[in-house]
């Protein structure tokens, strides 16, 4: 059976998924060569606390980031470091 999902629900989620937009916008705005992917999840855990909800990732199974950042070759799910973004380089950022 699929669990239908309430007005109130649907609500929260319409909430929450703007929130969720405004902070991968904001990251978004942040990426630049030289910018490290660990200086966007800093960025990334500043937004979190700005908007007083908690990021699905951190903490998941022990995961130790805010976003989840993989640059061009890597797989999906990387956690960010101090590697530097190039000209170029294609970031991919997850958030939850």
């Amino acid at each position: 059976m699929i669990p239908l999902k309430s007005e109130h629900d649907l609500a929260m989620l319409r909430v929450s998924g703007g929130i969720l937009a405004g902070i991968l916008k904001s990251l978004e705005q942040a990426v630049k060569p030289g910018i490290t992917t660990a200086e966007l999840d800093a960025l990334a855990e500043e937004l979190v606390r700005q908007e007083k909800v908690l990021a699905a990732f951190k903490g998941y199974r022990g995961y130790p980031a805010t976003i989840c950042a993989s640059v061009n070759e890597e797989i999906v799910h990387g956690i960010p470091d101090e590697r530097a973004l190039e000209e170029g380089s294609i970031p991919v950022l997850t958030s939850g």
